[in-house]
């Protein structure tokens, strides 16, 4: 990750107001020679003024240290440098203040006064050092070049370090606006990079929950099917073997069925295999549930159906018709005109009403059963709801085992197209399954 200003000051500080030690040095360094010159010409002012020259040689020294806060205090340094100016003296202090003053960030208006004030005062001075040499005959030359000579001095004292202050304090201001953007482009792709790995999370979980789904509606009901009609074989595999045989070429049928679509959502989820494990190890989990999710609704209660066609309001019927071969007391009513749905819609009603009556032989075994469907306007309405059992014991006869996850499993199917699902044991004892999904 880059290092913004800030943090850069913090890792490599100097001391004092310095932000690096490369800078202290340079800095003091500046300050010792300002104050040598200010120390040498100030031998001249003193003896100009009439006093001592260890005076004017503490006072230049003094004056030229002040170059070493030109960071913390540009301002100052260019007043002081105006200030002794008529000494003539702190020549480089004012070219490096007046430098200094620009690269900062200080408001325009006050860079170009103190500019213009530097500019003023240097033009005043070398007009009358120049005018009072001529008048010595120390130069020989024409009235014109006082003026001249003053100008161009001033110019060149006052114009090259402002400009290039600018120069580099726009380029720095630059570099940190760059250096900014960096960091915070740094900090969005970052993010963005969290909150990817956040969704393929929540993906990969939705998918394996998906996955779980559609397993458990498929194969549930025909391995709780093979159960009941098992025990059923076994009550009157001596008494009746007749009814005996029949059973067992359910159960046997149901387990063929059984085998045949839990194949067939293995080979979707083992897809690939012929490819390489490269290429199979690149395929998305998302891919794998959707894939296993088509492999679900492809897959049919009748053996010879045909494998493109999935389960639908008109298979419940038949579906009856198996948990009656159960032993099971199950009436169908139906209001409304039928008519068909989008696929997704009738799988769902399926689904419903498959795994409730897989409830019904897990838990209430014998207990006389209702389906009742209900074709309406902009919506189909279900219910299956089923009487107590005539045996206490009898719900649990098969032994057959429960996860807790195919309400859930409704649940999760109804509230996914936007229906409503409602679940819960009857004032008589029994219980009752709900669910309304919207035809459009």
């Amino acid at each position: 990750m880059t290092t913004t200003g800030e943090d850069h000051a913090t890792a490599r500080g100097g001391p004092w107001w310095w932000t690096r030690w490369r800078s202290a040095v340079l800095d003091t360094g500046l300050a010792a020679g300002s104050a040598a010159e200010c120390g040498a010409e100030g031998v001249r002012f003193a003896h100009d003024a009439g006093i001592p020259a260890a005076v004017g040689v503490v006072f230049g020294v003094l004056a030229g240290s002040a170059l070493i806060v030109r960071r913390k205090w540009p301002i100052a340094v260019v007043l002081v440098s105006i200030a002794i100016t008529p000494a003539q003296m702190g020549y480089l202090m004012g070219i490096v203040g007046l430098y200094t003053l620009a690269a900062s960030e200080l408001p325009r208006r006050i860079i170009g006064s103190l500019a213009g004030m530097s500019f003023l005062g240097m033009l005043i001075v070398m007009f009358v050092r120049v005018r009072q040499d001529m008048q010595r005959g120390t130069w020989e030359l024409g009235n014109w070049f006082v003026p001249f000579a003053s100008i161009t001095t001033a110019v060149g004292m006052t114009a090259p370090p402002v400009l290039l202050g600018l120069y580099v304090g726009a380029r720095r201001r630059l570099m940190e606006s760059l250096r900014e953007r960096a960091d915070s482009l740094e900090r969005e792709l970052q993010l963005l990079a969290e909150r990817a790995e956040e969704r393929a999370e929540w993906a990969r979980g939705e998918e394996r929950t998906r996955i779980a789904r559609e397993m458990h509606d498929v194969v549930a009901h025909r391995v709780s099917l093979m159960v009941v009609h098992a025990a059923a074989l076994q009550a009157v595999a001596r008494k009746d073997p007749e009814k005996a045989v029949k059973n067992a070429a359910l159960v046997g049928d149901m387990g063929r069925q059984a085998l045949t679509e839990l194949r067939e959502m293995l080979g979707v989820l083992r897809s690939g295999d012929s490819r390489g494990v490269r290429e199979r190890a690149a395929v998305p989990l998302v891919a794998v549930g959707v894939a296993a999710a088509a492999a679900a609704s492809r897959a049919v209660d009748d053996e010879g159906a045909g494998a493109g066609e999935g389960p639908c309001l008109s298979d419940v019927d038949e579906l009856l018709g198996q948990s009656a071969a159960a032993g099971m007391a199950v009436d169908l009513s139906v209001e409304g005109e039928t008519r068909s749905y989008a696929a997704e819609i009738e799988q769902t009603a399926y689904r419903v009403v498959q795994e409730a009556l897989t409830n019904v032989h897990k838990h209430a075994a014998g207990a006389k059963t209702h389906v009742r469907l209900a074709h309406r306007v902009s919506e189909i309405a279900m219910q299956v709801e089923n009487e107590p059992p005539p045996e206490p014991a009898s719900a649990s006869a098969a032994r057959l085992p429960s996860g807790g996850n195919g309400l859930v499993g409704m649940r999760e199917r109804v509230l996914a197209l936007g229906g409503v699902f409602v679940s819960g044991p009857t004032d008589a004892g029994g219980f009752r399954v709900s669910a309304v999904i919207p035809a459009v």
